[in-house]
């Protein structure tokens, strides 16, 4: 938990995510193209990745990816952050996170 912890907080954003998961990608993509340059942590790529799995489990993520953190701060999954780009909530955290600028 505290190495998920301590992960989340090494950019304005971070987003954890497996490399198989087209969900991953989409908001990967989403996340490029608003500007931001989001920390990316594959779990299936990472020797402790199921460590970190069962740690976002613990935090309440379901389904664990993609699991998406701004300013530190648990946004959500795919659906969250697909939900705050539409009503949008989630250009106003990334400027707050100064995850990006404009």
């Amino acid at each position: 938990m505290d190495r998920v912890s301590e992960l989340a907080k090494t950019k304005a954003a971070v987003i954890f995510t497996k490399s198989s998961c087209c969900m991953c990608h989409s908001i990967k993509t989403l996340f490029y193209d608003l500007g931001s340059s989001p920390a990316i942590f594959e779990l299936d790529r990472d020797p402790r990745g199921k460590e970190m799995d069962r740690a976002l489990q613990k935090l309440g993520c379901n389904p664990t990816v993609p699991a998406v953190f701004i300013g530190g701060n648990y946004v959500g999954s795919a659906k969250d952050v697909l939900g705050a780009h539409l009503n949008g909530s989630l250009r106003d955290m990334l400027l707050e996170a100064k995850a990006i600028w404009f």
